[in-house]
């Protein structure tokens, strides 16, 4: 069973930090490319982070280049998405995605506020 499980969201100050994590099984996660997504509230969802299956190529949305980080564990079949100096507009669910050519997966997603 494909399951894609993220944790490390919750309430942060603006200039704070998260790291989130996403679980990943039942499936061979190395060949994946593994991307992070975000939905604010009223909005479409929208590509935050995108790490390439080798690990050799980044791509990040314009809002969070030079404070978001991504980066993944083979290992331990986990992606992770460090966030700094997070700011309100960085407030919505951030959801987890495995994508190769034949299979694209989601996890349910995990909560970011970011407020004072």
């Amino acid at each position: 069973q494909v399951q894609l499980v993220e944790s490390g969201g919750g309430l942060v100050q603006p200039g704070g930090s998260l790291r989130l994590s996403c679980a990943a099984s039942g499936f061979t996660f190395r060949i994946y490319a593994m991307s992070w997504y975000r939905q604010a509230p009223g909005k479409e969802r929208e590509l935050v982070a995108v790490l390439t299956l080798a690990g050799g190529s980044t791509k990040y949305a314009d809002s969070v280049r030079g404070r978001f980080t991504i980066s993944r564990d083979n290992a331990k079949n986990t992606v992770y998405l460090q966030m700094n100096s997070l700011k309100p507009e960085d407030t919505a669910v951030y959801y987890c995605n495995a994508n190769s050519s034949l299979r694209d997966y989601w996890g349910k997603g995990t909560l970011v506020t970011v407020s004072s």
